[in-house]
């Protein structure tokens, strides 16, 4: 009897308990009366965890009742984040603010039902006035707009270690041919001429999309992810002639490494290319290596006059316990101030084009040129050339052919997940 008066009494201390304070959401009221929110995102290397972390200081410097707290998540090329992200809004624990890429990859969490229209902050914040119209399009669904573009990247460059183009006296390769006569005089020095790193799958497939530029037009790349254009063409084989041939120059464990892996490859002269996204200028800086000194960078081959755009978007879900909180962060993100600080440590070149590059870098700053004169082609690696479970699907076409090299298969696998261009998620 005694046991069992004990047992209602501690049941009904915890209910009191957790009735009183118990596990709270990360968007949720602070211990000293503040709000905390958080933040979202696959932002843990280099220059763009430094550029994140930058960007939440600033905010609490102005804000010091919102506490928020960075959530990235590393690894996956996004997709762990994705994945959280996934599992939280289903779970009714959505973050604050979370990124994704402009397009499909942001919009499908609107056709789910989890995103809030940000028209008014960009009415009130006369941001209509300073996104380009491409970015705004890119963040919008039925004539809303649900993202709030953070800046733009280029996926088309090659980045190289200058100090071994200058000791073997290299010049850096404007066609494909320059790129593999260049690739046999680094071999022969016992220098693997391009480091990949495609333990995420994603990266594989930025290499192949540089093979796809090389080939088609702007106009034909977008038709290709529209389903417009066969995938069984000439210019489809011819691309993955050239990638397979590229393959042959890349280090052996290339499979047991990341994006930054590579990057440190080149780094330290153990390698002497990677293509890869100009994330990869602010990871440099990261290290103190010097543009034109340390390291340098060109288009890939017959991509001159093209800015292969990705697109890092914010949105915001519905449903928060603090909306008004979540508004206040998401309109400093959308600052000139924020942009400003958050871009120029990333690498990346602000999604506003009021922005002061005075300070920034010498590659953001002829980033920032290129982006207002060439042709925008909406990178497939990128995450916003077309439905994700399309390109899901090419990101396993792609690494099933990096070790098995067959043209058809990887034709075939495109062919048969065609239906998944029109998937509405």
């Amino acid at each position: 009897m005694k046991k069992s008066l004990l047992l209602v009494i501690i049941t009904i201390f915890a209910i009191f308990l957790t009735a009183c304070g118990g596990s709270e959401s990360k968007e949720s009221s602070g211990e000293s009366g503040g709000t905390k929110l958080d933040i979202l995102s696959w932002w843990t290397a280099g220059g763009e965890a430094d550029a994140l972390n930058a960007v939440l200081k600033g905010f609490e410097e102005e804000h010091s009742d919102i506490k928020v707290e960075n959530s990235a998540v590393a690894g996956g090329g996004g997709a762990n984040s994705q994945a959280v992200l996934s599992t939280r809004l289903q779970g009714g624990d959505p973050p604050a603010v979370f990124q994704a890429q402009g397009g499909p990859d942001l919009l499908r969490w609107e056709s789910a039902g989890y995103l809030e229209p940000l028209d008014d902050l960009y009415e009130e914040n006369g941001w209509l006035d300073v996104y380009p119209e491409e970015l705004i399009e890119m963040n919008s669904k039925d004539g809303k707009i649900y993202g709030l573009p953070m800046n733009v990247h280029r996926n088309n460059v090659i980045w190289y270690n200058e100090k071994v183009f200058d000791e073997y006296g290299i010049e850096p390769p404007e066609t494909f041919d320059e790129f593999f006569e260049i690739a046999e005089k680094l071999e022969a020095e016992g220098i693997t001429p391009l480091a990949l790193g495609n333990k995420t799958q994603r990266w594989a497939t930025l290499v192949f999309e540089a093979a796809l530029l090389n080939e088609y037009s702007v106009e034909d790349m977008a038709e290709l992810w529209t389903g417009e254009e066969d995938f069984d063409s000439p210019e489809m084989r011819s691309a993955l002639e050239t990638f397979s041939k590229m393959l042959d120059y890349t280090n052996d464990n290339h499979s047991a490494l990341d994006w930054q892996d590579a990057a440190e490859l080149v780094i330290s002269g153990e390698a002497a290319m990677h293509i890869m996204g100009d994330w990869e200028t602010g990871f440099f800086e990261s290290k103190d290596l010097k543009p034109n000194e340390d390291y340098g960078w060109i288009q890939t081959p017959n991509s001159e006059d093209v800015f292969n755009v990705v697109n890092d978007s914010m949105g915001m879900p519905t449903e928060l316990n603090n909306p008004e909180e979540a508004q206040q962060f998401v309109e400093y993100l959308g600052s000139e101030e924020a942009q400003k600080e958050f871009n120029e440590l990333k690498g990346s070149i602000p999604a506003r084009t009021d922005v002061d590059l005075a300070d920034f870098g010498t590659y953001s700053q002829a980033a920032a040129e290129d982006f207002k004169d060439f042709k925008l082609s909406i990178s497939l690696a990128g995450g916003s050339a077309t439905s994700a479970g399309f390109i899901s699907k090419v990101d396993d076409a792609v690494n099933e052919f990096v070790t098995q090299r067959n043209i058809d298969n990887f034709i075939k696998s495109l062919e048969d997940a065609k239906p998944l261009l029109d998937e509405e998620e």
